[in-house]
Formats: C-alpha cells, structure tokens, sequence
C-alpha cells in the first residue's frame, strides 16, 4: 500500500484562544492513537491527564504522557481526542480516524473521507435498532 501522509490542523479545545497549528502525519491504521511530539504538545499547551504505557512496533514498551483535549480538523471534518506524547513526528492512529469516519485509499495513497458518507460522518452506536 505504501507510507500515506496528511495534513491535520491542531488546537487546543480548553485553550481556543491558542492559535491552532497545521502539521503534516504519517497514517497508521495499526496504531490505534494520535501521537503528537514534546514540541507540539508544548506549543498548544496541551495538559498532561495521566501517563500510559505504549508499545511501539518495535516491540519495546515506553511510559509517556497522554495529553488533551485536542481538537483535529482535516478534510472538512473535526474530533476531540487525547494525544500520546511521542515520537519526533506526529502520527494519526485509527481511533481518530474512526471518529471522523476517513479511510485510506490505497490507489492514490491517501486519507480521504468515507465515500459511503459524503456529506458526515458516520458513527455507529452498538445496540440501537430502527
């Protein structure tokens, strides 16, 4: 499939007056969160809730903190969520694409939002029938 990149805008949701910052990430459907390096988390201000242990692909296990609330917008989409603090590059896990309902498109070697449904996002809520 290739290495897929995007262009994500980040804010600080309990800081709107902060200016929000654009940022280019690697996409990994393997990974489940966003991860954000120590210089963006610092430049938004974002506020360490607790530590989380993580293992990376490389099989080792690291403690970093788990920041938030982050607000990401891309593709005309938003979502709330937390960051992990780590790597030098910041990463889009599954669980915000998720949220926002985008998949990869693998010919093109892009995050695009889900063709299924154009207009919003679809979330699905276990238990509720029509």
């Amino acid at each position: 499939m290739g290495i897929v990149y995007t262009d994500l805008r980040l804010g600080n949701l309990a800081h709107p007056e902060l200016e929000e910052i654009n940022v280019t990430a690697l996409v990994d459907t393997g990974a489940l969160h966003l991860c954000i390096p120590e210089h963006v988390a610092t430049q938004l201000r974002l506020t360490p809730l607790q530590q989380r242990e993580v293992r990376t692909a490389d099989g080792k296990s690291h403690i970093v903190d788990y920041v938030g609330p982050i607000r990401i917008s891309l593709l005309g989409r938003d979502c709330v969520t937390g960051a992990l603090v780590l790597g030098d590059k910041p990463l889009l896990g599954a669980i915000p694409m998720e949220d926002m309902d985008l998949i990869v498109d693998p010919a093109r070697q892009k995050l695009s939002v889900n063709p299924d449904n154009p207009n919003l996002p679809l979330s699905l809520a276990m238990g509720v029938r029509k």
